[in-house]
């Protein structure tokens, strides 16, 4: 079986403009579960896509639920809270008494002041809570202001994971490197065997490494090689878009970031323009094998254009 990574992309036309940073019609999605442990479900949103391919509809959800009351990963777009708090209310009548999020980026956490207000307490990185506080601009677009009602009251660092002990489940908040952002975690529930690893891999277009927010490509492929090691070879890895992998399925990918980094970062050494690098085309070898590569991404050409600016940014630097 191929790989989930290397599945072939759909055709332009089998995706609606929504999934290319244009306006989103929030009206048009649906909340969809999946129950993937005794007590574990997952949330994503449904717009008539391929579940490999919905990124219009805001980021994945995870909801632990049972007789201590329900715990969430992300919340999904503010636009969404109400059809969120249905889908949940479908799997428990409980109190939403915690929820984590796994890095800033709104389609994961424009909805936490709408669950803090209804009285869950938001745990997140300390690094994403001053992402928070103090908005930077994401793919070129104006910061914009987060409701405080939702700012995390509980903050941690990179010194080690944070436990939960609900619901007949452990779970762990396990703080990665600077990879997709600077605030990254990646939630492992130990019993389901199932590790929530946010956007630091995506199976549909290139890495967006978020470097006004603290993310890097030398944490990307660190948190891609720590994943590995810490899951086992049957454990699920959920992304927060696309469909739910593999450890064996990183490899690839991982390969494909060094690839077009070492390129990159070749170009750079011969002191090629940032425009250069990305005319010269450093993912070419890989285009075939990226779904959706060279579709439109939001503010920047095709999220191959994007990823390869984002390397010679960051490899530029120094950094």
């Amino acid at each position: 079986m191929k790989s989930a990574w290397l599945m072939l992309a759909l055709p332009l036309a089998a995706l609606p403009a929504t999934a290319w940073g244009q306006a989103i019609d929030y009206a048009t999605i649906e909340i969809r579960t999946d129950k993937v442990g005794p007590n574990l479900y997952m949330l994503s949103g449904s717009a008539g896509l391929d579940p490999a391919h919905e990124d219009a509809a805001g980021g994945r959800i995870g909801v632990l639920a049972g007789p201590d009351g329900v715990f969430m990963v992300d919340a999904q777009y503010a636009q969404l809270a109400d059809k969120v708090l249905a889908a949940v209310r479908r799997i428990s009548s409980g109190p939403i008494r915690f929820l984590v999020n796994t890095h800033i980026h709104r389609d994961h956490t424009g909805g936490d002041a709408y669950f803090a207000k209804l009285g869950a307490a938001v745990f997140a990185r300390a690094e994403l809570r001053d992402q928070m506080v103090s908005p930077r601009s994401i793919n070129g677009n104006p910061p914009a202001q987060f409701d405080q009602a939702g700012f995390p009251v509980a903050t941690y660092g990179l010194d080690g994971p944070l436990q939960f002990h609900m619901n007949g489940e452990i779970v762990d908040l396990i703080p990665i490197r600077a990879a997709h952002t600077g605030g990254d975690t990646s939630i492992r529930f130990e019993h389901a065997n199932a590790i929530m690893i946010g956007d630091y891999y995506r199976n549909f277009g290139y890495p967006f490494i978020d470097l006004n927010n603290g993310g890097s490509v030398k944490g990307m492929l660190e948190a891609l090689d720590f994943t590995y090691k810490m899951a086992a070879p049957d454990t699920r890895l959920i992304p927060g878009h696309g469909t739910t992998i593999t450890r064996a399925d990183l490899i690839p990918y991982r390969d494909m970031i060094q690839g077009v980094a070492t390129s990159v970062q070749q170009l750079v050494a011969q002191g090629k323009s940032e425009q250069e690098v990305i005319a010269a085309h450093p993912t070419g070898p890989f285009d075939s094998k990226v779904p959706g590569g060279l579709l439109p991404a939001a503010g920047a050409g095709t999220s191959a254009d994007r990823f390869v600016s984002e390397l010679y940014r960051e490899l530029k630097g120094g950094r």
